[in-house]
Formats: C-alpha cells, sequence, structure tokens
C-alpha cells in the first residue's frame, strides 16, 4: 500500500510478525454533519484498526479504535475513493485519494481480519489457553465484596454440615466394628457349645479339663479373645454422640433452608427489578423509535447533498430550515454584545482601477448592470413578484439550465436617512463585513486590485445537508456621474466571479459563481427656508440585482424557496445597519 508505511521489508515478515507490525495512513474521514471530511491517521496493527488525529499525536493516544475479528468492510457504491468500516452499529466512513488505494486498503483490511480472527493457526499459537484463563478470572471477577458477604453464612452452615457428616462416618465405622465382633464373638460361642456337647456324649465320666483352675488349660480350650466382648466403645457415649449430631445436621439444615428462603426473597426482589428496567429500557426504545419516525435524524454522507442523497426534497428543506433558523438566533445573541465601531469617510478614497488584467472585465459589468439592471420590471411578464414588505418588492425570474436553479433575483428598496455612497461603502469594505454579513464562515482579500477594487476569496457556512460553499470574485465600488443635471448621480457596487492561481477550487467546497450588484441613488427633499439639509431629508434609491450560480445538486424548490426566505431579511438587516452606523455621522454624499 503506497500509502501505508511498516517496519521492516516485506520479504523479512512471516504471518505472526505481519500482524505485529503496524501498518498506516492518511485517509479522509467523515466526522460529523458540521465539520463533513477530514484527514486522519488510521493505523493498522494486528485486529486493531485505530485513527488519530494525525501521525504527530500518536503519542496522545487514539481516537477511537474497532476490532477486525467482526468487522464488515463495504466499498460505496458511487464514490469510487469510499469504503465503510462497520462493527454492529458504530460505522467509519473513509475516503481515499483514488480508487487504487481504497483497493488496497481495502485488502489489507481484509487480510489482518483473517489473519487476525480467533480461530486461525496464528490466533490459536498466540493466545494459547489465554482465552479460557481470562474466562475463569473474569468468572472470579464478577463477584462482588457485598455479594461474597451476604454468602458466607450459608457456606459456614455447609463447613458444618461436612464436620458432622466426618463424625457419623466414624460413628457408624464404629458401630459396625461394634456389630461385627458381636456377631463373631456369637458365632464362635455356638460352635464351641457344639463341640462341648459332643465330648459330654462321648466322654461323661471324664471330668472336663476347663472347670480346673489351670489357666494354661483354659488358654488351650477356649482362646481370650474369642471369648471376650468387644471392649474401649463406650456404647452409651456413642449413643448420646450420634444423637447430638443427628440433632446439630436437623438444626444446620434448618438454618440452611433459612438462608436459602431469605435469598430467595432477595434474588425475587433483583429479578423484580431487572424486570422493571428492562421494560422501562423497551419502553423508552419505543419512544425513541416513535420519535425517530416522527422527526427523522439523518447522519452520514449518504445524506448530504449530492447526486445519489439519500434525503428526499422534502426533508432536505426541512433540515435546511432548520440549520438556517439556528444561525439566526445565533446571530441575534451576536448582535446583542456586538460593541459599535466608529468610522469615518472620505469622499476622495476612490480612484481609477488603472489598466490592470480585470479592468476591461470590470468596465463590461459596470456598463451591462447600468443599461439593465436599473429598467423598470413592471411590464415584463418574466418578472415575477415574490416579496412586498413596505417599500422593500423582490421579485424573481425563473431560470434552469441543465436542472441547475440559475434565478435571476432583484430587489427594489427605499431607505431614509442614508445616502446611496453611504449604502455602497457600507456594501463594498470587508472591514464592516461580519458586522452585517451572517452567512460567512471567513473570508480573505486574496489581492488589492486599487484603492476601488479587489478580489475577495469568501467562504459560507454550511447549512447541512447542504455542501459547503466558496466564492471568488472581485469587488468594485463606482461612482457613475448623471448626464442629466435633473438626475441624481448613482453608487455602484459590483461584484463577479473570477479565477485566481492562489485560490484554486477546493474538494471540501463548491465554487459558487455570483454577479451581483448593489445601485444606489440618494434624493433629496429641500428643507424650508434657509435651513441645513438633515437625514430627515435623504432618502435613498436601492435595487439590488443577483445572478447566482449555486452549483453542487440541492434540489431547485429548496434552492427557490431559501432565497425566497434569505434575500428580503438580507437588505432588512443591511440597511437598518446602515441607519445605525451614519445615525450620529456628517452627511456624506
Amino acid at each position: 500500500m503506497s500509502d501505508c508505511s511498516s517496519s521492516g521489508s516485506d520479504e523479512d515478515l512471516d504471518p505472526e510478525s505481519e500482524l505485529v507490525d503496524e501498518l498506516g495512513g492518511t485517509l479522509s474521514k467523515w466526522t460529523n454533519y458540521i465539520h463533513g471530511w477530514q484527514d486522519r491517521w488510521i493505523a493498522l496493527k494486528g485486529n486493531i484498526l485505530s485513527y488519530y488525529r494525525s501521525a504527530d499525536e500518536k503519542e496522545y493516544g487514539c481516537r477511537g479504535s474497532i476490532c477486525l475479528s467482526k468487522v464488515v468492510i463495504t466499498p460505496h457504491e458511487f464514490d469510487e475513493c469510499r469504503f465503510d468500516v462497520s462493527v454492529n452499529d458504530s460505522i467509519w466512513y473513509l475516503r481515499a485519494e483514488h480508487p487504487l488505494l481504497r483497493q488496497q486498503w481495502i485488502d489489507t483490511i481484509e487480510l489482518h481480519k483473517a489473519e487476525s480472527g480467533y480461530g486461525s493457526e496464528s490466533s490459536l499459537r498466540r493466545h494459547g489457553s489465554l482465552l479460557s484463563l481470562t474466562s475463569a478470572a473474569s468468572g472470579l471477577s464478577t463477584t462482588s465484596a457485598s455479594s461474597l458477604k451476604k454468602g458466607y453464612s450459608l457456606r459456614e452452615k455447609l463447613a458444618e454440615m461436612e464436620t458432622f457428616r466426618d463424625i457419623l462416618c466414624r460413628q457408624v465405622d464404629t458401630l459396625q466394628r461394634y456389630f461385627d465382633n458381636c456377631a463373631d464373638a456369637d458365632s464362635k460361642d455356638e460352635l464351641h457349645r457344639d463341640k462341648v456337647s459332643d465330648d459330654e456324649e462321648n466322654f461323661p465320666s471324664l471330668r472336663p479339663d476347663y472347670l480346673n483352675n489351670n489357666s494354661s488349660s483354659k488358654e488351650k480350650l477356649f482362646p481370650v479373645d474369642s471369648l471376650k466382648a468387644p471392649v474401649g466403645i463406650d456404647f452409651k457415649g456413642e449413643a448420646i454422640t450420634f444423637k447430638a449430631t443427628t440433632a446439630g445436621i436437623l438444626s444446620t439444615l434448618s438454618h440452611c433452608i433459612d438462608i436459602l428462603v431469605k435469598q430467595e426473597e432477595s434474588w425475587q426482589r433483583r429479578l423484580d427489578k431487572e424486570i422493571e428496567r428492562r421494560r422501562r429500557a423497551e419502553d423508552a426504545y419505543k419512544a425513541a423509535l416513535t420519535e425517530l419516525k416522527k422527526k427523522p435524524h439523518y447522519g452520514g454522507p449518504d445524506y448530504e447533498e449530492g447526486p445519489n442523497s439519500l434525503i428526499n426534497e422534502e426533508e432536505f428543506f426541512d433540515a435546511v430550515e432548520a440549520a438556517l433558523d439556528k444561525h439566526d438566533q445565533i446571530e441575534v445573541q451576536a448582535e446583542r454584545s456586538r460593541v459599535s465601531r466608529q468610522i469615518s469617510l472620505s469622499p476622495d478614497t476612490y480612484s481609477s482601477i488603472g489598466t490592470q488584467k480585470y479592468s476591461k472585465k470590470v468596465e463590461e459589468m459596470v456598463h451591462s448592470h447600468m443599461t439593465y439592471s436599473l429598467q423598470d420590471v413592471g411590464g415584463d411578464a418574466n418578472w415575477q413578484l415574490v416579496i412586498e414588505e413596505g417599500d422593500m418588492k423582490v421579485y424573481r425570474r425563473e431560470v434552469e439550465e441543465n436542472g441547475l436553479v440559475l434565478d435571476p433575483l432583484k430587489a427594489t428598496h427605499s431607505v431614509r436617512g442614508v445616502t446611496g455612497h453611504e449604502v455602497c461603502h457600507y456594501f463594498w469594505d470587508t472591514a464592516y463585513r461580519n458586522d452585517w454579513e451572517t452567512t460567512i464562515e471567513s473570508f480573505q482579500v486574496v489581492e488589492t486590485l486599487s484603492d476601488k477594487a479587489v478580489i475577495v476569496h469568501q467562504t459560507h457556512k454550511r447549512v447541512w445537508p447542504a455542501s459547503q460553499r466558496d466564492v471568488l470574485y472581485v469587488s468594485v465600488i463606482r461612482k457613475i456621474l448623471s448626464t442629466n443635471e435633473n438626475d441624481p448621480d448613482t453608487w455602484l457596487v459590483c461584484n463577479f466571479s473570477v479565477d485566481h492561481d492562489s485560490y484554486p477550487p477546493s474538494a471540501r467546497c463548491i465554487r459558487a459563481k455570483i454577479n451581483v450588484a448593489m445601485i444606489c441613488q440618494t434624493l433629496i427633499s429641500p428643507p424650508e427656508g434657509d435651513k441645513d439639509i438633515t437625514r430627515d431629508n435623504i432618502l435613498c434609491k436601492i435595487t439590488y440585482v443577483a445572478n447566482v450560480n449555486p452549483g453542487g445538486w440541492a434540489p431547485a424548490s429548496v434552492l427557490r424557496a431559501v432565497a425566497k426566505r434569505e434575500y428580503p431579511k438580507f437588505l432588512k438587516r443591511f440597511t437598518t445597519y446602515v441607519q445605525e452606523k451614519t445615525s450620529d455621522e456628517a452627511i456624506l454624499f
């Protein structure tokens, strides 16, 4: 694998050493719907697949790992560089730089999965009986100290039962020997009587020798051991001991039964609690499923904007609208804490753009907007009035090209108390962009063409499930002198997309194309008498036109709905900002 590194040469590696050595490389991993795809260092060692924020941060520990023994690897159906690694409910979405590298990763993971799974020869050699030992140890480790204390009385009584059993066994053995001796002695005595009877019948006149007091003769006729009863046994004592032992056994058995009854009650309570816990868990699971059906939650790259997205138009719009509402709430909070900055405008700030490579394009755009953008839309049937709020009117002309929405938008508005110069200045100057623009995540002035023209790269906040977008454009501010003394002068800001070598399109963002113009004229109502002109005598007529090619695969209905919602909000927010900023300043015409 070209993107993976391993220690040692391939020729020196045997199957076991291959599993010990660590393989690693950089892949893009789907993090979440906010940050999307991020580069991560993926490490493969044995049957463990881990990932780190970067190769330099390995010493701080991995951010996640999965075991390959039960892993499922799924190449993506449409994306040739992507593959998914899943274990149960845990899924890693991974992307390689090209399809060949993806296949190398898949083959390597599959090889380690096959070689390191339990049951393989190498696994048996490595693990041996470790699994069984671990299982035995785990059985002991699961017994808590409290459970040992609860079972201590029962085990103590069982030990007493063992002692009683030994005592009874000894007593039974002793009694058995006693009864055996008694039976043996009785048998010998019976045999001796039979012999004596026979002798008396055969020799009746003779005096039996056993009547003499000669002990030696008596021993010859009757061995002493055969006539003695079993000695050394306290039969009464043994009987008392036997009775006490059996009584102790009965008492101990009764105690054991009491303990078992108590434990049974405890076990029953624990069982009831476990049943109740599982019932609540099942109810919570069913409730969660019901809630998910009511309000689906989507995660992963398969639900984001794309040609094969699994989310339909209605769900796409709901998600975008929810994200925009959240952005609005964040902006309201930020607006409350924003500190106002004082500025001063100089009427001679802007000079000619000079002979730059973009100057011809600038002149074409300025001429086009001054020619067509100020035309009245009232008699044009192609323009549709979509919003009317007071002095503000928003028109749209529906245009689609290859299924992509390219609707031109035009808005007219009248704002009292500000001049066209002031409105255009705040719209053009990037120093104040973040004060009124809420959709921008970051922007950078790529190149300053002159004191009235700049090239700006602008990245917009992502609204999931739509992809993130950026724009690269030339922004020009221009004062257009009136050819008729009765007509007011016009201020214009023109923003149009260009290409620049320093900011090529990125794989993380869709590059949108724009052609936007803010055209402002200042109307003055003469004050009474010799009074000075105040802001109450000033009215700014604004014409805003926007031609945006968003790119990507967002549904047409969603794009139109978002434009209808966001453009009026933008105009009201921006003009209110200008009014607040200029309320205490000198009028700049």
